[in-house]
């Protein structure tokens, strides 16, 4: 039977197309049945529940930063693991069916999508509404479905493609080297052969001078290269957090255990997420 991945959807998402690219080029299973969620919750609940093997969420976007809700729900609510890491690159585009862009006076998109094209929007539809929609694609749908006249949607050439809704200005984007990191998750860890990257959730001890130096001493010890180090609130009081970390390192955790012993002496606890792969994908024919 084919395994069953949930995807932030509609169709036409970017993290749709992250489970097409994961499917088609980095994965020896040869059946998947793609199933979209409306809302990054219920891909991670779909996850921890069993009623799919696997879910791709986005987690970090390299101008707006962390998905909030990717890294809250692995902190707090769900036990689940990475079990690898996409990389995309992230195009916006503007759609609509109004001809004159004096004309646009409302534009939904993804909350990222916006924070992303915040520029453009400011420099040239500054009077008009801004509307938050769950994903891009589901902002594109919405637009070729009810076909508003003065809406537009910033989206991608796949939603564009797959909608066929017109594309009035490409390339909208504020920056020009745009990523985004999605992860694929599943309910059991799962070690792999040739792991390049390990995160952790810390929960750090009281506050106090030199608590986050400690910790990260731990990893300096043993020469581990950091690639995120970021606070996240605790959700107890106003003031305390915890932390995310990523390292870099091609051992699986099963050969850090040293590590993990100092770590122990430093912190309340901590939560291992994986050690796993990153895949890195180029697409040449995007626009």
């Amino acid at each position: 039977m084919p395994k069953t991945l949930a995807y932030l959807g509609p169709e036409g998402t970017f993290t749709h197309q992250a489970a097409q690219i994961f499917t088609t080029h980095y994965t020896t299973d040869s059946a998947y049945k793609l199933l979209p969620c409306p809302d990054i919750p219920e891909v991670m609940e779909a996850v921890a529940q069993g009623t799919v093997e696997q879910g791709i969420v986005p987690a970090e976007n390299s101008i707006a930063g962390t998905v909030n809700i990717t890294a809250d729900l692995l902190a707090h609510e769900l036990n689940l693991f990475i079990q690898g890491e996409i990389v995309l690159d992230i195009t916006h585009h503007l759609l609509s069916f109004t001809p004159d862009l004096a004309q646009i006076h409302t534009v939904i998109s993804h909350p990222q999508a916006l924070a992303q094209c915040r520029h453009f929007l400011k420099n040239h539809l500054p009077h008009a509404t801004i509307l938050k929609k769950e994903s891009t694609a589901e902002a594109v749908r919405l637009l070729k479905e009810e076909k508003q006249t003065g809406t537009a949607a910033i989206g991608s050439l796949a939603s564009h493609l797959h909608y066929q809704v017109p594309i009035k200005y490409w390339h909208i984007g504020d920056f020009p080297h745009n990523q985004t990191r999605f992860l694929l998750l599943e309910k059991n860890p799962l070690p792999h052969p040739n792991p390049q990257k390990t995160s952790l959730i810390v929960f750090p001890q009281a506050n106090r001078p030199g608590q986050l130096y400690e910790i990260l001493g731990v990893f300096a010890k043993y020469k581990l290269n950091l690639c995120k180090v970021e606070s996240r609130p605790d959700k107890k009081e106003l003031g305390s957090y915890l932390f995310l970390i990523d390292y870099e390192s091609t051992l699986p955790s099963s050969k850090l255990q040293p590590v993990f012993l100092e770590l122990k002496k430093v912190t309340i606890s901590y939560k291992n997420l994986g050690s796993y792969p990153v895949y890195r994908y180029k697409d040449k024919s995007n626009h």
